[in-house]
């Protein structure tokens, strides 16, 4: 293995790197969805048991127990149920805009390593041809075979650390996006819902699809 490193030259040491930062990223993020992850539907259906019967306390209760963005969103909801509901609609987009940056942290680095890692394989690739192509070029007309052959193994190790890289990054990649977009769009249902239901249902026609 460390010869098949050695051969690859410096830009497979970078690949390598990339490699483990993307492995960690992932790590940490399949770690956090688990520690939020709830049953959404039974968690919902408790609170709004709770909101009915106007037992606020037991409401915010289940939500200190269930730590989510869904639950965040919902205290902040109750915790302000007796505000105007222009008032109750800013401070649930704030508290919506809190919850995203963690839902969507380091998604930006994974994305940057999925798409750079064949580019660095690429390059890998022109510079193990441009020693070989320069190998030829000079001393004899054949040069050294076995240098030359260093060089060809650069560049198709490095081409294949790329795509080995960025395959698996670009699938979590796309996989951790989906899961961000469905918590989403399940927060601005339920906390829309919610929010017609602390008002009791009076002024909804505005509220729906303007919480976050």
């Amino acid at each position: 293995m460390m010869s098949v490193i050695i051969k690859g030259g410096p830009i497979l040491w970078i690949i390598i790197g990339l490699s483990i930062l993307a492995t960690a990223i992932i790590i940490e993020r399949m770690v956090y969805f688990k520690k939020i992850k709830v049953d959404e539907e039974k968690l919902f259906h408790r609170i709004k048991g709770a909101i009915e019967k106007k037992h606020f306390d037991e409401a915010l209760s289940i939500c200190d127990t269930n730590v989510s963005p869904l639950t965040g969103l919902m205290k902040v909801g109750i915790n302000h149920r007796d505000q105007p509901d222009l008032i109750q609609k800013e401070v649930l987009k704030d508290a919506a805009r809190q919850e995203i940056p963690q839902l969507e942290h380091f998604l930006t680095p994974l994305g940057t390593i999925a798409h750079i890692s064949p580019l660095l394989g690429l390059l890998g690739t022109v510079t193990g041809n441009i020693k070989s192509f320069g190998i030829l070029g000079g001393g004899s007309s054949l040069g050294d075979p076995s240098i030359l052959a260093k060089g060809i193994s650069e560049a198709l190790i490095t081409t294949a650390a790329g795509l080995i890289v960025s395959i698996p990054a670009v699938i979590f990649y796309n996989y951790l996006v989906n899961k961000v977009d469905t918590i989403l769009i399940k927060m601005e249902n339920q906390v829309n819902e919610m929010v017609l239901l602390l008002k009791g249902g009076q002024d909804g026609g505005d509220t729906e699809g303007e919480v976050l």
